[in-house]
């Protein structure tokens, strides 16, 4: 359904309404919830359609020219992530609060306008603080800002253009070697140098921040630093490690709040603004595609077509975590 990840489970399964709706009882059932299966009933069908509405907007994307195309992205990953809120939340949407984007872009100005210095500022209600919180027990503070080029920094597919267009003075990750069985992780000894930290330390830090898993320092085998985890990490988890689509994973070389954040959050913001752009700021974002005044240009473009395919992936991998998750308290159908 999402994808072309081999390793990838298919959504397809949810393509049943009766196995939808087996699947939603099963997360009613871990939140204690009595109505468990009513709520299941009620919101299998539109759990369906998010699922379908989203699809449709991606597949619309591949075929659109690149001046709509964050508009159809940013409104598909919406359709996705009120499919992801309805394993947590029964109750979605419970108030209109939820419904609003949940954050708001700054007054351009037009002289002068520098994409990545732009900002978007989070809102008190809406879809982004509430998917946070629900989805990923995250906490957003109404009136944080977050910059466009720190967002793009988050998505570890961009980080070599970050080093080639720094002259290869920017280096925002170095590679990790991650083994699902058993869970390990393997980090090149010169993340300490980055750090400024001993070992002992760096090792604290990776408990407080590392997706909650405990780790464990196994030895230091050549330029490596192995530690052992007792699950493996996950796609859509915090970090400080970044995954990307072609399987492998990185870790952050800087301790910022941006690179903890889960990279779904990354994608909705830049998508919203990108959006936001594309609709009403048609003069700039036109001259941007068609004369290529700055480098912006060049993350715009790759950032649009690096989400285009991992946000679907990403969204995929988080409702399979779930269905394995109830697959392990009940005998779901395949």
């Amino acid at each position: 359904m999402f994808g072309n990840n081999n390793k990838q489970p298919r959504l397809s399964v949810f393509q049943s309404a009766d196995t939808a709706r087996q699947f939603l009882q099963q997360c009613y059932k871990q939140l204690h919830r009595e109505d468990a299966v009513q709520r299941s009933y009620t919101n299998c069908y539109p759990f369906l359609y998010y699922l379908e509405h989203g699809q449709n907007f991606y597949a619309t994307a591949q075929q659109a020219p690149l001046s709509i195309k964050p508009v159809l992205l940013f409104y598909g990953m919406v359709q996705l992530l009120k499919a992801c809120l309805l394993t947590v939340d029964p109750d979605y949407p419970e108030s209109t609060s939820v419904l609003a984007h949940g954050v708001s872009a700054r007054k351009r100005k037009k002289q002068g306008y520098e994409f990545l210095d732009d900002e978007v500022k989070v809102q008190k209600n809406g879809l982004f603080t509430h998917f946070s919180e629900k989805m990923f027990h995250v906490k957003q503070e109404a009136g944080e800002k977050f910059r466009m080029g720190a967002l793009l920094q988050r998505i570890g597919e961009l980080h070599d253009t970050f080093f080639l267009l720094s002259g290869r003075k920017k280096q925002l990750s170095l590679p990790v070697v991650h083994t699902v069985s058993p869970p390990m992780v393997a980090i090149p000894k010169t993340i300490l140098d980055y750090y400024h930290m001993p070992l002992t330390r760096f090792l604290q830090y990776l408990r407080e921040e590392g997706q909650g898993k405990a780790i464990t320092f196994v030895n230091e085998e050549g330029e490596w630093l192995r530690f052992q985890l007792t699950a493996p990490l996950s796609p859509v988890g915090e970090g400080p490690f970044f995954f990307q689509l072609d399987g492998t994973y990185r870790i952050a070389v800087k301790k910022e709040k941006i690179f903890l954040l889960p990279e779904i959050h990354a994608h909705y913001l830049l998508l919203y603004n990108l959006s936001m752009i594309s609709r009403y700021e048609t003069e700039w974002w036109c001259e941007l595609l068609h004369s290529y005044p700055s480098k912006a240009y060049i993350f715009i473009v790759e950032f649009l077509t690096v989400s285009a395919k991992k946000v679907p992936w990403l969204v995929n991998e988080y409702l399979m975590q779930k269905w394995n998750s109830c697959s392990a308290d009940a005998q779901m159908p395949l």
